[in-house]
């Protein structure tokens, strides 16, 4: 079977209380944000999400929490940049009608790194003698057995069901080309699989050619693939196209309130007006 099928297709594979890992979508270039496919994830009414950033996450994250698809939400931090705090976070963390796992950067990559390597868990420095350890019991300070006088954090391993993000390209054979958002690779080896969007489809086989197979996520680490171009809009998307600053500002203002978040859902999500 081809691994190129339609976004709605893609996006039935997350089901209600799936554990959905997303890239950073600060300033968009960061790394490819599947904004059509999470839109399509609202239509769809999907619940009870177990949301992970990495490391963070704004538009994207607070679209989902608005909509009421996401239960938890684990970030390094909820951030959009100079546009400010996602507001629908803000209400929602204010309210506790989701849970927050805090974390931090580099925790969040260790323990992926972690899952990737098929380990239970992982040590870390830098984050020893912050309060953040006071907020994750299922962190560990011990003593390094290969030393005196070294406290070093273990942290478990994060095992998501499915990576979702946005790519330049993807080949008939399922490869996807990734380019230099290496946290792309990482977010897909550790998951149960990856499901992704792209710009285009190339012809030919990504593998066969030097120029893009050191920067490719072979196939056997894909689900599926959809063809949605503009597919990270209203963020801009590497030299493709720039970030529509205007309608970024326009949500942020809109969802400081529940009325005018229900107002911004029916116009460019439930009704599918993107202004791309």
């Amino acid at each position: 079977m081809s691994p190129v099928v339609s976004l709605p297709e893609l996006v039935e594979s997350i089901t209600d209380g799936a554990k959905l890992i997303v890239p950073s979508d600060f300033n968009g270039f960061y790394s490819g944000v599947a904004m059509e496919a999470t839109r399509a994830l609202v239509r769809r009414q999907v619940r009870d999400l177990h949301l992970v950033a990495l490391p963070t996450t704004g538009l994207q994250g607070d679209l989902l929490i608005g909509a009421g698809c996401v239960a938890t939400m684990e970030a390094g931090s909820m951030f959009a940049g100079e546009y400010g705090v996602p507001p629908r976070f803000r209400e929602a963390f204010r309210r506790k009608s989701i849970r927050m796992i805090e974390a931090t950067c580099p925790a969040i990559h260790a323990a992926l790194q972690a899952a990737e390597k098929g380990l239970p868990f992982t040590a870390l420095r830098g984050v020893i003698g912050s309060d953040l350890i006071k907020l994750r019991d299922d962190w560990k300070v011990i003593d390094n057995p290969f030393a005196e006088n070294d406290p070093i954090l273990l942290v478990p391993a994060i095992h998501p069901d499915w990576a979702l993000f946005h790519a330049p390209m993807a080949d008939r054979y399922g490869n996807v080309y990734y380019g230099r958002r290496r946290e792309l690779g990482l977010m897909s080896h550790a998951s149960r699989g990856a499901l992704i969007t792209v710009e285009r489809l190339f012809d030919g086989n990504l593998m066969d050619d030097p120029a893009y197979a050191c920067a490719t996520l072979p196939e056997i680490y894909v689900s599926a693939i959809a063809v949605v171009p503009k597919g990270a809009w209203p963020y801009g998307f590497a030299d493709s196209y720039a970030e529509d600053t205007a309608h970024i500002r326009h949500y942020m203002a809109e969802a400081k309130s529940e009325q005018g978040f229900r107002g911004y859902l029916d116009e460019f999500v439930l009704r599918g007006a993107v202004a791309h």
